[in-house]
């Protein structure tokens, strides 16, 4: 058992933290995430502008068929 000097930090404890970005896009693009948000352009307390964005982002699997017959939605 080796114990570590006062004030000195273990080996690990400088290594990164949390997920690595590869990692996060892989389990994301395998689940799917859903994004949404707000915004509001205002002058003086009155909105003048309101966008809202609402995004699916997930990947495309080639065995499962789509779901239109023909050539697509378009």
């Amino acid at each position: 058992m080796t114990v570590a000097a006062w004030g000195s930090a273990p080996a690990a404890a400088y290594g990164p933290i949390g997920v690595p970005l590869v990692d996060l896009l892989d389990r994301v693009l395998a689940t799917g995430v859903v994004v949404s948000g707000d915004l509001v352009i205002a002058i003086a307390e009155v909105p003048l502008v309101r966008l809202s964005l609402h995004a699916l982002l997930s990947s495309v699997n080639e065995r499962v068929p789509a779901p239109w017959t023909d050539s697509g939605p378009l």
